[in-house]
This record gives C-alpha cells, sequence and structure tokens, in this order.
C-alpha cells in the first residue's frame, strides 16, 4: 500500500506546481504550499517543496494492484498513465512551463489531396426552382366586351372572372452523369373544361449527351418543340402576357411528345445562357441546330395518327457592335387529326372523310435584344385544317388552307431605377389570319390585337406586369362571330428561389 500512498501523493504535487504555474503565469503571488495540498486531495503538506519520496515510484519495483477498468480522457489518455508521467523525472523538470493546449478531440485529418472526389447522390444532383403568376384581368377599360375570350392563351378573360392564378410551375431539374440530365416541369394552375387549377404535365424529358462539352445531345419526352423564338420562351421571361397567335397556332401549349437533337457550339452555349440570365429576354438553348420527330397532336396527347410531324430550325445569337442580334428560321410538316363536331344544324366534314389533314408552316425570326433598345418580331406561313371564311359556300368543310401570321415588339430596358432591377415598356402588335387546328371543327380566325404594357421587376424574386389589350379576334365560340374590346390586366409574378 505503500506504493499506493506515493502515487497519490505525486498526484498531489503534480497538482501543486500546476496551480502554482498558472498563477505566476497570471501575474499573481505564489499560494501557501499547504493550501495546493487541502484543495487537492485533503492531505496536507509540510512544504512546498515535492518530497524525496517521489523516486520511490518506480513501475518497475511496486507490486500491481489489479486494474479498475480505465476511462479514456479528453486528450485520448487513461489517468494510470497521466499519473506515471507526471511523476518521472522528465516531468517533473518542466513543471514550471506554461500548460501546453492539446489537440481538439473533433480535429480531423487534413484530407488527401490525391484521394478521389466523393460520388454524389442523385438526390444531391438535383435542384429545384419554379414561379407563380397571379393575374387580374377585369380593371376598368374604355371599351369592356364580356363575350371577348382567348382559350388558347388566359382563359381568366372575360364574364365571370375575376381574380386567377395564371401559373404556377414547380421545375425540377439536375445532371445525373455527365452524359444524362432530366427536366421535369408540373402545372398546378392549368385549366380542364370548368375546373380551375388542375394539375397537368408540362415538361417531363431527359437530355442525352454524346459529349463531355454538351455540344450534341438528343432530347427524350415531353417538351417544348422548337418552332419559333417567343414559343420557347419562357413565360417567366416573357414581356407579353399572352403568346402571339400566329406562331402559338402551330403548337398548343407549346409542347409534344417526341425526339429531338440539338447541336450547340460551346461558345453559342454560354451566349444562350448569358441572354436569359442577364435579363435580356433569351429563349434558352435549342441548339443553333434543331431536329425532330413528334407525334403532331400537342402536349398531353395521343398520336392519333401514324403520320408523325418532322421538324427543323436554325438560331443564332451574335454581337453587332455592343449589341446582341439573333436570327432564325424552320419549318416542320406532318398531318393532324381534326376533331368535327356538328353545331346548331351545321354539318363540319373534310372533303373526302379523312380526318388527318396536311399541316405543314415556316417561320423567320429576328431579335435586337434590349440594350437598351430592343426589337422583335416573327412571321409565319403555311397550310393548315380550318373551315371555310365565314359566309363562303364551303364554310363547314374542314380543308388544309392557307395561313399567314406575325408579329413585332419594341421595348426599351431601364437598369436601376429607383433602386430596383430593370423597367421595361413595350408595345407588341399581332396579326393572324388561318385555322386553329386544335379547337373543335378548326375554326377560321383573324386576330388583329395590340398590347401596350411594361414590366417592372422590383428585386429578382418579384414582378409586376401593367397591360392595355386593344383587341378584335375570332371567338373561340360557336357561331365564331368576330368580337373587339379593350382589356385592362395586372399581373404579378413570384420567382422561385
Amino acid at each position: 500500500m505503500s506504493v499506493g500512498f506515493g502515487a497519490w501523493l505525486g498526484c498531489v504535487a503534480v497538482l501543486g506546481a500546476s496551480v502554482v504555474a498558472h498563477a505566476q503565469d497570471a501575474g499573481g503571488e505564489e499560494a501557501p504550499a499547504a493550501e495546493i495540498g487541502s484543495e487537492g486531495d485533503g492531505h496536507a503538506a509540510s512544504s512546498a517543496t515535492p518530497p524525496p519520496t517521489l523516486e520511490l515510484v518506480a513501475p518497475s519495483t511496486a507490486p500491481v494492484e489489479p486494474a479498475a477498468p480505465t476511462r479514456t480522457t479528453e486528450g485520448g489518455t487513461s489517468p494510470e498513465r497521466v499519473a506515471e508521467a507526471e511523476t518521472s523525472p522528465a516531468a517533473v523538470a518542466v513543471r514550471s512551463e506554461p500548460p501546453r493546449s492539446e489537440p481538439s478531440p473533433t480535429a480531423r485529418p487534413e484530407p488527401d489531396a490525391d484521394a478521389p472526389p466523393r460520388e454524389l447522390a442523385w438526390y444531391e444532383r438535383i435542384s429545384i426552382r419554379g414561379y407563380t403568376q397571379l393575374r387580374y384581368n377585369r380593371l376598368p377599360s374604355l371599351n369592356s366586351n364580356d363575350d371577348l375570350i382567348n382559350t388558347q392563351g388566359d382563359r381568366s378573360i372575360g364574364e365571370g372572372n375575376g381574380f386567377a392564378i395564371r401559373r404556377a410551375r414547380l421545375i425540377i431539374f439536375g445532371d445525373l452523369h455527365e452524359h444524362l440530365s432530366i427536366y421535369l416541369q408540373p402545372d398546378f394552375a392549368s385549366t380542364a373544361g370548368t375546373q380551375m387549377h388542375a394539375l397537368v404535365l408540362r415538361d417531363w424529358y431527359a437530355d442525352v449527351f454524346f459529349d463531355k462539352a454538351h455540344r450534341f445531345r438528343l432530347r427524350l419526352g415531353q417538351s417544348k418543340v422548337p418552332y419559333g423564338f417567343e414559343n420557347l420562351q419562357s413565360s417567366q421571361n416573357r414581356l407579353a402576357l399572352d403568346r402571339n397567335d400566329a406562331l402559338n397556332s402551330a403548337v398548343r401549349d407549346e409542347r409534344d411528345i417526341g425526339a429531338f437533337f440539338y447541336w450547340t457550339p460551346v461558345e453559342i452555349q454560354q451566349r444562350f445562357r448569358h441572354l436569359v440570365q442577364s435579363g435580356l429576354k433569351g429563349s434558352g438553348d435549342y441548339g443553333v441546330i434543331g431536329l425532330g420527330i413528334y407525334n403532331g397532336q400537342t402536349a398531353n396527347q395521343p398520336a392519333l395518327t401514324d403520320d408523325l410531324h418532322v421538324i427543323g430550325r436554325f438560331a443564332y445569337p451574335f454581337q453587332f457592335g455592343s449589341q446582341f442580334v439573333e436570327i432564325g428560321f424552320g419549318g416542320y410538316v406532318g398531318k393532324y387529326r381534326v376533331t368535327l363536331r356538328d353545331e346548331e344544324g351545321m354539318s363540319f366534314r373534310t372533303p373526302d372523310g379523312n380526318l388527318s389533314l396536311l399541316d405543314a408552316r415556316v417561320f423567320g425570326t429576328i431579335v435586337v435584344y434590349p440594350q437598351p433598345f430592343g426589337f422583335q418580331a416573327e412571321a409565319t406561313w403555311g397550310v393548315g385544317p380550318q373551315q371555310g371564311r365565314r359566309g363562303n359556300d364551303d364554310r363547314a368543310v374542314v380543308d388544309s388552307r392557307p395561313l399567314f401570321g406575325a408579329y413585332a415588339q419594341i421595348m426599351l430596358k431601364l437598369d436601376g431605377i429607383l433602386g430596383t432591377v430593370s423597367l421595361i415598356p413595350y408595345v407588341r402588335g399581332t396579326y393572324y389570319d388561318g385555322g386553329k387546328k386544335f379547337m373543335v371543327n378548326a375554326p377560321h380566325y383573324t386576330v388583329r390585337e395590340l398590347e401596350i404594357g411594361i414590366e417592372w421587376q422590383l428585386i429578382r424574386h418579384l414582378e409586376v406586369v401593367l397591360a392595355y389589350d386593344l383587341v378584335d379576334r375570332t371567338s373561340d365560340r360557336f357561331p365564331y362571330d368576330q368580337q373587339r374590346g379593350h382589356v385592362t390586366r395586372v399581373q404579378v409574378q413570384v420567382n422561385l428561389p
């Protein structure tokens, strides 16, 4: 038991020396040795000098008692080894030195620079964004007309409508692999019959990249059909509240199910990306060259015919001085299967009873991006399913007939107004003379519309648009009369994130 007493005495001496060293380090006076001993273990020491009996605790001569279970301290050393180390001659010699800080128990070794990076799980590669548009179309105007409707565009125009959620989009996207990405976009604010805010699929596709630079890719699934510029431009970025009738009549909802091949050089990929991210209202990357085949019956519809549509498009953005300019052209051909229904004694039919009719168009595009002045125009020509003109003998005959349409828009982009992001006044005029093939009985339309508006982006996440429309268009309802009037509209858009 003398060894145990020696060990205890050694611990007391060590504790006393540590307290003395801390006191001297702090600039205070040395405490009496007796007080140090009494705070350590209850045994008083007769002097400040450690007794020579410290030399008796040699591990090689002392009998070993049965060891109690040891507990690792914060530094990772057991109490028995602490006591043994503190009573060694080397430890006694350095007791007057200030204590050294021990490594933090949570410290981690430096990562190996040569180790391969951890592969991300699939869910770590996925991102989410979206936007919501709230509209009110019943503000006072100079010439209101409750019979003025537009089921191709904003269905909340007309009598019986008030506030409406025009779009509520949630976009899930990401690169699952350097050769594969996905893009999924449902809309929670579509209209199905009289039901508002129905959940409808907009985009659901995968891009397969043939090279690491993503110059060549194949898009598979339901996605936008590369026809025109404004059709491809996101409604989150477009200035006018609705797409123009002329080009949008080619592909309702701008989408269809098919396979599309795109080629975009790396420097043009960066240019397409800049034209969107800089707020210049770009359309996104749909290739310098785009080729595709698709059902041709528009989004969320079966093919109904074996005659698939074939499309091609060319688009090239470039700088002219300090101004970005984009030109484009393209076209498609296929057969569209129409839906016919008798209306109030009028029996609609096709010339030979075949419901699949030739549907072929071409288009041209020019865009001068707003820096600060901008100009945008597109035109389309072709043939497509439509009724005969009103008053003609063949009005009830739905056949493939000529069509033409165009629009032009001017805008001015003013950045930093009153500390906000941007203020963009714009004017757009639209003309279309042709059929709406996706409507029952493919009615013939004449549309003349002028929209005067202003978009104010207060912060990156919040935009407000005020627009005044002067409209002269064919009604979507039988007997397809011409309707004229004015519509005053306001929209608030929230961008996420």
